[in-house]
């Protein structure tokens, strides 16, 4: 027997080997389920390590044999404090689950608020799937390649040496951009997520839009533009549905006559706030201002009306995700991939007011 740690008596696979009459190889596979063992040796070597206390070998040395730590990273650019509140990143992650497999690696939860830190740095993954709505995606994807670990995004658009699991975001906002023209709005505002490393909630002008590092924000507020050219845009800077209130009122609190009759929230939770902020300023919905998110998933907190919203496939965007990266590991070739949004009509949207 060895001695851990704290000095008590600990078996080892030798012990069991030794214990049930065969090789440390073969107690080795039986273990593992990797070899030719019958099913009478590997109940013996079970059963000597049952009656040694022995729980198996140690699954770092194992990786460390390997190569391979074991774990896959997820990256988040907020708090995973607000990234939970988000249905989106949920359905996400147990998409990411399911196509990881139900042999496969660990999930590290990995956040970064405005800067690449350490945890990025030295985190011991085998491979890392980059979250939406990143605004620090860039700085990412460079610390993370230059360990050459793979690499999967999720709506971070086409960059050298990684995979993407897209969504033509840019197409979708555009349609629902034109469902309100044709309900004939034409002063439209857009509660913006995330635009920049600082988050900070401002007001964003069309011409920043090549400096926005948020792709998905990016794509989103491109969308809009091209069907309304001078939209009023306000970055809630964090995706939550106080962010979207506080956003919504600084479009809100303007003359009647420069008010916009519509607000394009770039998500649920968003335009959960818009739509919080309408009824404290007694504003009809969609009587005196239509909303439209962006989703399609279920928000606590919506009652009262059915959102207009562009649906997309959160659940199977996270599967393909994990597919990519088990893929990825085993040393396949894998292929960016876009997903559409389908329209989804509800009743916070109406023709314009006079």
């Amino acid at each position: 027997m060895t001695r851990d740690s704290q000095g008590a008596h600990r078996a080892t696979l030798s012990h069991v080997a030794e214990r049930a009459g065969v090789s440390r190889s073969t107690a080795s596979l039986a273990f593992s389920g990797a070899g030719p063992v019958s099913p009478a040796t590997k109940d013996r070597v079970l059963a000597a390590a049952a009656e040694l206390g022995y729980g198996g070998p140690d699954p770092r040395a194992r990786s460390l044999r390997q190569g391979r730590s074991g774990v896959v990273g997820i990256v988040f650019d907020e708090k995973l404090l607000h990234a939970f509140r988000d249905p989106v990143n949920v359905q996400t992650l147990d998409g990411i689950a399911d196509g990881l497999g139900v042999d496969s690696n660990g999930l590290l939860l990995l956040t970064e608020t405005g800067a690449v830190g350490e945890g990025i740095r030295s985190a011991a993954v085998d491979a890392a799937v980059l979250m939406g709505c990143s605004t620090v995606l860039d700085d990412v994807i460079a610390s993370l390649g230059r360990r050459g670990i793979p690499l999967v995004s999720i709506e971070g658009g086409e960059r050298a040496g990684v995979v993407d699991i897209g969504l033509d975001n840019v197409n979708a906002s555009e349609e629902l951009a034109r469902h309100l023209h044709g309900l004939g709005h034409r002063r439209v505002g857009s509660v913006l997520l995330g635009v920049d490393p600082e988050r900070a909630a401002r007001r964003v002008s069309l011409d920043e839009l090549p400096d926005i590092t948020a792709p998905v924000t990016a794509d989103r507020l491109r969308g809009a533009a091209r069907v309304f050219p001078e939209l009023t845009a306000y970055t809630a800077g964090f995706n939550l549905v106080e962010n979207g209130a506080a956003a919504a009122g600084a479009l809100l609190d303007v003359p009647p006559t420069e008010r916009p009759t519509a607000i394009m929230a770039q998500s649920d939770l968003l335009a959960v706030g818009v739509l919080r902020a309408a009824e404290e300023r007694g504003l009809r919905v969609p009587g005196d201002l239509s909303v439209t998110g962006f989703d399609g998933v279920r928000i606590d907190g919506l009652t009262g009306h059915e959102l207009t919203t562009m649906r997309q496939p959160a659940a199977d965007k996270g599967r393909e995700a994990g597919e990519a990266v088990a893929a990825l590991i085993a040393g396949a070739e894998v292929h960016s991939l876009q997903f559409a949004c389908e329209l989804r009509l509800g009743d916070t949207t109406g023709p314009a007011p006079a």
